[in-house]
């Protein structure tokens, strides 16, 4: 298994940027495929971005296509995720997780991911 802790969350304006992070510990980071969702009040968990083993494939939520950017270093054994013009509709907690489901597609439903962060809270104020 493996252990996730994210970092990076934080109040900011709207239009701004904050970059979070996901450490994971473990010897076999590069084997799982790892994601970012996000929960608001009142809403469901809800799929953001993922990035497949190797760093060279992503896929986007509509809501978040051009403004998040996803990254790995897989020798630092850390995701990142990158906001940028950030807005109110943004704000939630978000977490890490990690999957090792491969069916050939992306990993878009919570259930797929075994291992979760305890989340990192982003604020977007207006």
């Amino acid at each position: 298994q493996v252990q996730l802790v994210e970092s990076g969350g934080g109040l900011v304006q709207a239009g701004g940027s904050l970059r979070l992070s996901c450490a994971a510990s473990g010897r076999t980071f590069s084997q799982y495929v790892m994601g970012w969702f996000r929960q608001a009040p009142g809403k469901e968990r809800e799929f953001v971005v993922t990035v497949n083993r190797s760093g060279g494939r992503t896929y986007y939520a509509d809501s978040v296509k051009g403004r998040f950017t996803i990254s790995r270093d897989n020798s630092k054994n850390t995701v990142y995720l990158q906001m940028n013009t950030l807005q109110p509709e943004d704000t939630a907690v978000y977490y890490c997780a990690a999957s090792r489901v491969d069916t050939g597609s992306y990993n878009i439903a919570p259930s797929q991911y075994a291992y979760w962060g305890q989340g990192t809270q982003v604020t977007v104020s207006s």
